[in-house]
């Protein structure tokens, strides 16, 4: 049976049909650059359309990103919409299987800003994992950058991530989970709290107490990632020693309270010099 999305993409292409738009199911794959007989097979319900697929007839016949993956809208877009949902690109090896692709900490700004640029995505450097785990569904590593998220993780660790579609954020996000959140102008490696049924919002929490945490609201994401896994450099230095690691903590809580108190004493002074 397939997917609400496939169910969805089905009624756009049969409208598209009915309305004269396309001849056939033919041009319509041939548009996408799809093979006609794979896109029969989606037609008659016996395989989910891919990515790839959905994304280039966004592009190319104005299929609403927000109607495949909420039912919510209008079918298609007009000339004056652009649409806020992500459409992935991916990228595919010679036997079709779709490669994990790399967003080191460079390219972020511009993976945050771009939509439907496959010449962006195609630049990214891309790699397979032998682990069966990672042969289906669609993931992404990221650079972690900061100390954010220490010590779970490590500036320059490499976090694998599961794509976690639209459709499924509401019920899919798990509390203190961590993932990797894309809006508009960033990518977040948090922690993450789910408040998206009741007040249409996430939370995001650092591991590293110094942070304070973020709320994004819904109308911000544009991509969600479960993190699976990590790569990390290995240290060939024996365990920490608990005792280094409380006085390392002690210093840390000491600079953080002689922060507050410069904070405060930069207020005060600016208070007198105004009433002055």
């Amino acid at each position: 049976m397939p997917s609400i999305v496939t169910s969805r993409f089905i009624k756009c292409h049969d409208w598209l049909k009915e309305q004269g738009r396309i001849r056939s199911s033919r041009q319509f794959a041939l548009e996408c650059n799809y093979h006609p007989q794979n896109l029969n097979e989606i037609l008659k319900g016996n395989r989910d359309a891919p990515l790839e697929l959905i994304r280039l007839s966004v592009e190319k016949f104005k299929l609403n990103p927000q109607f495949l993956y909420s039912g919510e809208g209008a079918m298609f877009l007009d000339d004056t919409q652009n649409g806020d949902w992500r459409i992935l690109t991916i990228v595919t090896d010679n036997q079709d299987q779709e490669r994990i692709l790399h967003v080191p900490v460079p390219a972020q700004a511009g993976y945050s800003g771009e939509q439907l640029d496959p010449v962006f995505f195609r630049d990214l450097p891309a790699y397979n994992l032998p682990d069966r785990n990672y042969q289906t569904g669609t993931y992404r590593s990221f650079d972690v950058a900061g100390d954010s998220m220490e010590p779970t993780l490590l500036q320059g660790d490499k976090v694998i991530c599961r794509f976690v579609n639209p459709t499924d954020w509401i019920t899919g996000i798990r509390d203190h989970h961590v993932y990797v959140v894309v809006t508009r102008n960033s990518v977040l490696v948090k922690r993450v709290l789910n408040h998206l049924t009741k007040h249409r919002h996430v939370e995001l929490i650092s591991d590293n107490d110094y942070y304070k945490s973020l709320r994004i609201n819904i109308s911000e994401i544009r991509e969600v990632w479960h993190l699976h896994a990590k790569i990390s450099q290995f240290s060939h230095l024996p365990p920490q020693d608990p005792k280094a690691k409380a006085t390392v903590d002690e210093l840390r809580q000491t600079l953080q309270q002689q922060a507050q108190m410069i904070n405060q004493l930069s207020a005060t002074v600016n208070q007198m010099v105004g009433k002055a």
